[in-house]
């Protein structure tokens, strides 16, 4: 008989499956903190249509790590809020670096245009060179990048 894989059916982390007592209890706190963190705007869960909330794997990361900062590291709610909120700007920053780098990888690969590196010896004689390769000559360690500024 075959075996009937599961695996497509497991919540991941963002999947909003705890109600408030589950996640309060894998979180090592009371309910109320949780609905004080809610209030604050400092953890957020999913809410059902009828208003229940329904905590995720990452909410309860979340709830930990909120609990941490408050109790061994002595931030206050205040601070634990512009705290996310900064790691949230950082998060999406990256994000954004990442889009651009392959923005630019993309323009780059579609030029067709390779980046010519060459070099000049002290006697003024003009030779290729790989990128990052240094010059041969003993006396100079000259190395010009040329990379064309316009399209024709």
């Amino acid at each position: 008989m075959a075996r009937l894989d599961l695996s497509a059916f497991a919540p991941d982390d963002d999947s909003p499956v705890f109600v408030i007592s589950v996640a309060a209890e894998l979180a090592g706190m009371h309910a109320q903190t949780l609905r004080q963190y809610d209030r604050l705007g400092l953890v957020t869960p999913s809410r059902t249509k009828g208003g229940g909330r329904r905590y995720s794997q990452r909410d309860v990361a979340l709830l930990r790590e909120v609990q941490r900062l408050s109790q061994d590291e002595g931030v206050s709610l205040a601070g634990i809020a512009r705290i996310l909120e900064l790691e949230n700007q950082v998060e999406a920053l990256r994000a954004r670096v990442a889009e651009l780098a392959a923005e630019v990888d993309a323009l780059e690969a579609g030029s067709g245009r390779t980046t010519r590196v060459f070099s000049v010896s002290p006697t003024g004689d003009v030779f290729a060179a790989r990128l990052g390769e240094r010059p041969r000559s003993d006396r100079s360690q000259a190395l010009v990048v040329w990379r064309p500024t316009h399209h024709r």
